[in-house]
């Protein structure tokens, strides 16, 4: 099994009225030139969590952090004018906070962060700001979620 130390978040960047599949987004990554999804996880809009990729095998989900990172993509993240939007459902935040906390469990001390959190600090404040990231994936701020470990009782 590959070393873990990172849980990213992503969103499909797809809009909230629109569904993408699973066999979508596979499509979507093949036509990319990846060899399949490149993410672990995916969550639909009802809450449904997909394992697209198996964990031992290496992500391609965020470049320079793949081998050591697990991902996980919920369906959307554009609101209906194609901006970025946190468009997750209440299933799928539930969804997700369920697997992030299965997958602490078995990876413990891994850091949960998003796409957008691995964007390079182009001006070396050691603090990545909106104005550097790459791409707002996954929309929403995941250090503001609950997705810290959980303290062992």
């Amino acid at each position: 099994m590959r070393k873990i130390s990172l849980i990213v978040i992503h969103c499909s960047a797809t809009r909230e009225d629109k569904e993408l599949t699973a066999f979508d987004l596979d499509t979507m990554h093949r036509r990319r030139g990846f060899n399949g999804t490149g993410y672990h996880y995916y969550i639909r809009k009802d809450g449904t969590t997909l394992l697209t990729r198996p964990i031992e095998r290496i992500g391609a989900h965020v470049r320079g952090f793949n081998a050591e990172s697990i991902g996980i993509c919920y369906e959307g993240g554009l609101d209906c004018r194609g901006r970025p939007a946190d468009t997750r459902t209440p299933e799928q935040r539930a969804a997700l906070r369920l697997l992030v906390h299965q997958l602490q469990a078995k990876f413990p001390g891994c850091r949960v962060c998003g796409h957008r959190d691995l964007s390079p600090d182009r001006n070396g404040n050691g603090e990545i700001e909106p104005e550097e990231w790459i791409k707002a994936c996954p929309c929403f701020e995941v250090k503001e979620e609950s997705f810290q470990e959980q303290p062992s009782i």
